[in-house]
């Protein structure tokens, strides 16, 4: 009875700890590693890492990438200084849990990190992305009712001047 205590408080602790820290565990950069997911029914899969592209754990806001050449989510947080495609400048302020602030009509939003970009789902409807395009951030405006990936309304230089503000 002693070891069954035992084996249930380990299997617990390895259920709780092994997830935290895969989701947090970059990729390595091994040409020939592997990756073994262990499925609940107890078959095994393996994966090329030189084939795998980026890990995303829905719902956590984390993706893991094997380009190192994409700012991580962190990279994001902070109060960004972006124009707004008519010469003028506001602030976008990304915090850490999601939430988004845009000094421009005092909008609230959510942001998520995707493909290595910062996507702001602002409560008007209205949409942005931080995106490096090469060793530049830009932001990319989507008007209400647009998504990501079609044409933006405007663009324009965006910095981050504080990042991870306190």
């Amino acid at each position: 009875m002693r070891s069954m205590v035992k084996l249930a408080g380990l299997a617990t602790m390895l259920c709780l700890a092994v997830p935290a820290g895969f989701a947090k565990m970059p990729v390595p950069a091994s040409k020939n590693g592997t990756i073994v997911i262990v499925f609940k029914d107890g078959h095994r899969q393996s994966f090329n890492l030189s084939e795998i592209l980026r890990m995303e754990f829905p719902g956590s806001g984390e993706t893991v990438s094997s380009n190192p050449t994409l700012p991580s989510r962190g990279h994001f947080v902070g109060k960004w200084k972006v124009g707004d495609g008519a010469g003028n400048t506001f602030y976008i302020t990304l915090e850490d849990n999601g939430d988004a602030w845009r000094s421009l009509h005092h909008e609230h939003g959510r942001w998520v990190y995707v493909d290595g970009e910062a996507q702001v789902s602002w409560d008007d409807g209205w949409k942005d992305a931080i995106r490096k395009v090469g060793s530049y951030f830009q932001k990319f405006a989507y008007g209400s009712g647009k998504s990501f990936s079609d044409s933006p309304d405007n663009v324009a230089a965006a910095q981050n001047t504080m990042p991870r503000p306190i």
